[in-house]
């Protein structure tokens, strides 16, 4: 399931010509996911939720579609990203036979490498490789001194560091409404 969360950063333009643009940023921003199985009101259940912390730099190009008059300008883009995870935490509550638990941990980010996929260092649930890579497209209106954006971050990269299953490989999908004003 989706996890709400968050995004600060700085985003660039560059413009190549009057209607193309590179755009390059710095983001820091969260991620998640939470897993959840059965409800409260039965005998066993439980609630996962992952919360994770990425520094992550997109680099997007950008076609720009100018408004008429004083209506803003349409743009839209497609780009790859490469993130670092750099925090989070996990939190797993439920029932076993009636009894409740809790458990919260912070999220341990494993240093294997993101390009092998067959040998993972220190695998097993709760790790995270810390790299994370995939592709943006996005869209959106700027005016005089705002922006308002649509983006679609699609991960790439095998998160889980304990799962070959292809419901097991856990890449980031993320959908972000942007607002930002234009310096």
């Amino acid at each position: 399931r989706m996890l709400p969360s968050w995004q600060i950063g700085l985003m660039g333009d560059i413009s190549v010509s009057r209607h193309f643009a590179i755009q390059p940023g710095v983001i820091y921003t969260g991620k998640g996911s939470k897993l959840k199985s059965n409800t409260e009101t039965e005998q066993n259940y439980y609630e996962a939720t992952s919360k994770l912390s990425y520094i992550e730099v997109p680099v997007n190009a950008v076609l720009k579609l100018p408004g008429s008059g004083k209506n803003p300008d349409f743009f839209i883009g497609i780009g790859p990203y490469a993130a670092i995870g750099v925090g989070g935490k996990r939190e797993i509550e439920g029932k076993i036979q009636g009894v409740s638990f809790l458990h919260e941990e912070r999220i341990l980010y494993s240093d294997d490498d993101p390009a092998t996929f067959d040998y993972e260092d220190r695998a097993g649930l709760g790790v995270i490789r810390r790299f994370d890579f995939g592709f943006n497209t996005t869209a959106g209106f700027v005016g005089k001194g705002l922006m308002v954006a649509f983006n679609y971050g699609y991960g790439l990269a095998k998160l889980q560091s304990g799962s070959d299953s292809e419901h097991g490989r856990n890449e980031n999908r993320v959908i972000s409404v942007i607002m930002g004003v234009k310096l």
